[in-house]
């Protein structure tokens, strides 16, 4: 049997009441093409398709509907007008480490004092430990807020209260049937919290604590607006890089935060933005966030150590910024690295044994692979396979293995690992993200009993590339200010994928050009107009491109600042998939 992977892609292809498309378009003075897309994601009345389109700040929920918020505020502010001694105790990854860089500036700012921990990736692991807690009594704590970590630190919390520590547990991962013994759980998935939003990242639940302490220190509104319109950069960057649904009040946060990223004063921000590229003014797309800004700031933890993305968005040295910003910066090329020759090695390993249909999720496991980069692996693989994937690092020396999941094909991944908990010394995420702690000897029986949960809940059809299209479109009808009414549905992102159009029946207007060595460069004409569009990594496909011969093809548009400032259009035309006509 073939892998799987080569399959052709399957083409979903969304219909629209045509009567619909022309009252939205004309009703909002939007092109077709951009009222098709709403229409397609459910936006179809002037109303819903406005509120989407231009959400104000205001739509953000009033912090208190979260459960346990008026205690956490009550005793934050507290210890602010106190000005007891407070430990954030946070995470590695940019959620975790934007959200300690967040409070500990707001609780300084409203007169307090926060010191903070993040773990060692490699040496620590995931999550709070018993030694920092015990340290934190010794040098005087009586607060710890958690952020980005914590929902499933039961024991870990029962023993500061033993040292009479107060902690403040905030997170958004999924939590286990008994909260942890804190004196607030600040978490919108906990079963009995009817919070509106429960897909907050976790410097979106840190957000709220802000806006809830603020609220209770009775901060002139403002006053408080102000300073929370200035933490959603950061806000933003932490839902974007951690994938969460980009609807809602996460739109809100995300379309909010990137605009206040044209000017940015913060000079340690001011300074990873110029190593990843951005120049002054520019708005970062959610998409150039994720893999321009994130990545770097994710290096810090996954090859070396979170603290230095930490002081980096804290410093007020701009010399010392720009030395960060560059270490960040070779850490990341260090990443990449890393994770190219982990992903190098289990494709030669695929070539060998092809993955078929009776893998239903994949496990990956060697000695000694970089634990920092295995998450990003993982999710190599999913783009590659279309199925859930692992992939975990063994440690001889230790006799454990640890690793990270992502998840493909609306596949539950915790749901998936509580089925099976006896096997794991650790484990926790949410739906498309986990990660694992077990004996090296459990390795193999991990993976069939992923393998078995997985193929009872998936089908052949779903290891497949689907392209989700949201609507036929014609090149006539893709003109510069059709275009960017459909760039106006931006951020793009999970929740708000980038709009994809169906060309049906176009016809191969020129050979098409090399870009490189696996890029090309298509014409398609239709309607007696001729668009230019490109294709990555499409060389090895050239020969489906016949001049002459009709074609349908997937395609998304994009912002193109390089077009723009050479003096051509202002847009991109990107080829996704192509086949023969379909009539």
């Amino acid at each position: 049997m073939p892998p799987v992977n080569q399959r052709p892609a399957l083409w979903r292809i969304l219909k629209q009441d045509e009567a619909v498309v022309d009252s939205l378009s004309k009703s909002l003075n939007l092109g077709k093409p951009a009222a098709r897309v709403l229409i397609s994601r459910g936006y179809e009345t002037p109303e819903t398709a406005r509120a989407f389109l231009n959400p104000p700040i205001e739509a953000l929920h009033d912090p208190f509907l979260l459960a346990g918020m008026h205690d956490a505020a009550r005793r934050l502010a507290d210890a602010v007008r106190r000005k007891e001694h407070i430990l954030l105790y946070g995470d590695y990854d940019v959620d975790g480490t934007t959200s300690v860089v967040i409070l500990k500036t707001a609780i300084e700012l409203t007169g307090g004092t926060a010191t903070y921990h993040v773990p060692d990736r490699l040496k620590d692991g995931y999550g709070m430990r018993l030694d920092v807690i015990d340290r934190a009594a010794a040098e005087g704590v009586k607060l710890i807020v958690s952020v980005d970590t914590g929902i499933r630190a039961g024991e870990v919390v029962k023993h500061a209260s033993t040292l009479n520590i107060d902690v403040i547990v905030t997170d958004h991962h999924l939590p286990e049937a008994e909260l942890p013994p804190a004196l607030a759980v600040i978490n919108p998935n906990r079963k009995d919290c009817t919070y509106p939003n429960k897909n907050l990242c976790g410097a979106g639940v840190t957000l709220k604590l802000i806006a809830a302490l603020l609220t209770t220190l009775e901060w002139p509104a403002e006053k408080s607006r102000k300073l929370l319109e200035s933490f959603l950069k950061l806000a933003a960057i932490a839902t974007v890089a951690d994938v969460v649904p980009l609807e809602g009040e996460n739109r809100v946060i995300v379309k909010h935060g990137l605009e206040g990223l044209r000017e940015v004063r913060q000079v340690g921000l001011r300074a990873l933005m110029e190593v990843a590229g951005f120049t002054i003014g520019e708005m970062p797309t959610a998409g150039k966030v994720a893999f321009r800004l994130s990545p770097r700031i994710n290096a810090a933890g996954r090859m070396d150590n979170a603290s230095g993305a930490i002081e980096l968005l804290l410093t007020k040295d701009a010399d010392r910024a720009r030395q960060l910003a560059q270490q960040l910066h070779d850490l990341n090329q260090d990443r990449q690295q890393a994770e190219a020759d982990i992903v190098q090695s289990i494709l030669e390993a695929c070539t060998r044994v092809p993955v078929t249909d009776d893998q239903a999720a994949l496990v990956f496991s060697a000695p000694d692979w970089h634990k920092g980069v295995v998450g990003i692996v993982a999710s190599r693989l999913v783009e590659r396979f279309h199925r859930p994937a692992f992939v975990i690092s063994e440690d001889p020396s230790t006799g454990e293995a640890s690793g990270s999941g992502r998840s493909a094909n609306d596949f539950h991944l915790l749901d998936a690992l509580e089925s099976m908990p006896e096997l794991f010394g650790r484990f926790g995420g949410h739906k498309q993200a986990a990660g694992l702690a077990l004996p090296i000897e459990r390795v193999g029986e991990f993976r069939e009993r992923l393998n078995a949960y997985a193929k009872a809940r998936l089908s052949p059809d779903d290891f497949r590339k689907t392209w989700l299209v949201d609507a036929v479109a014609s090149v006539p009808e893709l003109t510069e200010q059709s275009v960017r009414d459909v760039l106006s549905l931006a951020p793009f992102g999970m929740g708000n994928r980038e709009p994809l159009f169906a060309l049906m029946g176009a016809e191969v207007a020129e050979p098409p050009s090399m870009m490189g060595e696996k890029h090309l460069r298509i014409k398609l004409r239709q309607g007696g107009r001729v668009l230019q569009l490109k294709a990555w990594s499409f060389a090895e496909r050239k020969s489906e491109l016949v001049v002459g011969s009709r074609i349908d093809a997937v395609i998304t548009v994009e912002d193109d600042p390089w077009s723009a400032a050479r003096g051509y259009g202002t847009w991109a035309a990107i080829i996704k998939d192509v086949r023969p006509c379909a009539s």
